[in-house]
């Protein structure tokens, strides 16, 4: 075995040896010595197809084409590289020519795909093959062709499901790395549009993709995210979410400091800012980085409709924003410690309707929160038409039967939907968790100092979001530090004529967003 040559011995520790050492080994310039290799490293795998046929016409001159069953496209495979090979030796003996000359022939005359190149390293074969390409070795050369043949079968392109628009594009991404990066490309036809390849993952070597636009992003960000992600060590990654928590600046924060979007509308946006997108093969979301907590409240659409309107649903998605995240806390404050601050007559409804509740208000509101949490998640996890379903017998029955049973409060009841809707006005579901996750931390606040602990908690969350960097961008950018060109897109957007210049929080290196054109005009 082939490990036994390497090692002397066949054990896990060898093995993990062997396989370092297999980075340094070449080809062999035979055939069958090739296959016992490859053999060895890939294993008896029924998908493997080791496909033998002759270079001469008489004589033994063995070749051997190296492909994965499922992962090539047989079309490719058939009409552009396997019947090339043996019609053109019908016609002329290749073992007739020397090794290079095979070599020119295969690669400019016989194979007709449109990509084909040399390759010694075996490690470079094996991951080639295992990513789709073919392999074909031939008798005498100590290279093997790697020969582009990857297709398999994907998702068609659809609607995102996790950002959907009023008005705007339908089309989001897949889990094609290709497509996601031709659906940018097709959108964003800038010379200047930088497409960097890496693969990361020491067992996947998932593919991935960096964007940017060459003279508005700033190298400095586009290097630093380059670098973390080189820097990665892991077995595998399987989705953007595992870049995103390699890559980020605070891990133990609950907000994120990366942005994942469906719609390539919105990741072009981001890269006219000057922003970078990390394209991961095998998932429909796409990285944004850097990113601050406000772009987390914009929509796509935001810039599809008149300002006054989209400055109105901005205002909107405030006022939810406070009303998810503090309600709750503020209702446990003034029911349980300023309850003199509430008005008489509102005072004495609330108190009217807690008359016959047995449960402290503090614990009915973690009660009805734990609650709409469960099923929240259950929702979530189910198809979706069951998941709509659960959502109406918790939301409607389970809300009245606990009011009838008097387990909670009317108000209470009112509290919790007012802050399950306001937690579902913000556009992305992943600042939403961290809304969540610090409600239940201030209504324990609350629930231990009133008000005060109420403010303390909104205080210590202001001052943790301050300190958030992303990549260097302060996280509250444009408010903390003040970025008075950035206000013109932030609550209230300025029309799109006003805003003639891209953030400034991003020290992009091209700054006025029409300076390409007017140059261009110039000229």
């Amino acid at each position: 075995m082939f490990w036994d040559k390497i090692t002397g011995k066949k054990n896990i520790e060898n093995i993990e040896e062997g396989k370092k050492e297999i980075n340094k080994v070449g080809l062999e310039d035979s055939v069958r010595k090739n296959e016992e290799i490859i053999k060895d490293l890939i294993g008896e795998s029924s998908d493997v197809v080791f496909r033998k046929f002759n270079l001469a016409k008489d004589e033994e001159s063995p070749a051997m084409l190296i492909y994965i069953d499922g992962l090539t496209n047989t079309d490719i495979l058939n009409l552009h590289i396997i019947k090339p090979l043996l019609s053109d030796l019908k016609e002329e003996d290749l073992t007739e020519n020397s090794i290079e000359e095979q070599v020119d022939l295969i690669t400019e005359s016989i194979v007709t795909t449109h990509e084909i190149k040399l390759e010694k390293k075996m490690d470079k074969l094996i991951t080639a093959a295992l990513s789709g390409d073919s392999i074909l070795l031939i008798e005498g050369l100590s290279q093997g062709f790697i020969i582009a043949s990857k297709g398999w079968d994907a998702r068609s392109i659809s609607e995102p499901t996790t950002e959907s628009v009023i008005r705007g594009p339908r089309d989001g991404f897949t889990e094609n790395l290709r497509t996601n990066t031709s659906h940018i490309r097709r959108r964003l036809r800038d010379p200047g549009l930088r497409v960097k390849g890496v693969a990361v993952g020491e067992r996947s070597k998932t593919d991935i993709a960096i964007l940017y636009i060459e003279g508005v992003a700033n190298p400095h960000i586009v290097d630093e995210i380059m670098n973390r992600i080189k820097s990665i060590k892991v077995d595998g990654v399987l989705e953007s979410g595992y870049i995103e928590q390699f890559i980020e600046d605070s891990p133990f924060s609950p907000f994120p400091q990366l942005q994942h979007t469906e719609r390539p509308d919105k990741a072009v946006g981001n890269l006219l800012e000057g922003k970078v997108a990390i394209v991961v093969d095998g998932t429909p979301f796409v990285l944004i980085a850097p990113a601050v907590f406000e772009q987390f409240y914009h929509s796509p659409e935001d810039y599809y409709n008149r300002t006054v309107i989209v400055s109105l649903l901005r205002v909107v998605r405030v006022i939810g924003l406070m009303i998810s995240l503090a309600l709750p806390a503020l209702y446990i404050a003034l029911t349980s410690f300023h309850f003199e601050m509430l008005p008489t007559v509102f005072a004495l409804s609330i108190a009217g309707g807690r008359a016959q509740v047995p449960l402290p208000a503090y614990l009915e509101a973690f009660l009805m929160e734990g609650i709409i949490e469960i099923l929240r998640e259950a929702s979530v996890h189910l198809p979706n038409v069951i998941g709509s379903t659960i959502g109406i017998v918790g939301g409607l029955i389970l809300g009245t039967a606990a009011v009838d049973a008097g387990l909670v409060s009317p108000a209470m009841v009112i509290v919790v939907a007012l802050t399950t809707i306001g937690s579902f006005t913000a556009p992305t579901y992943s600042v939403s968790n961290a809304i969540r996750i610090l409600r239940f931390i201030l209504m324990i606040l609350a629930s231990s100092f009133g008000l005060y602990g109420l403010v303390v908690g909104l205080i210590a969350t202001s001052i943790h979001m301050a300190s958030l960097k992303s990549f260097g961008i302060p996280y509250l950018t444009p408010y903390a530090p003040s970025r008075l060109e950035d206000l013109r897109d932030s609550i209230i957007r300025f029309p799109l004529w006003k805003m003639n210049f891209r953030p400034t929080l991003m020290r992009t290196k091209n700054s006025k967003r029409e300076e390409a054109k007017e140059e261009g005009d110039k000229n």
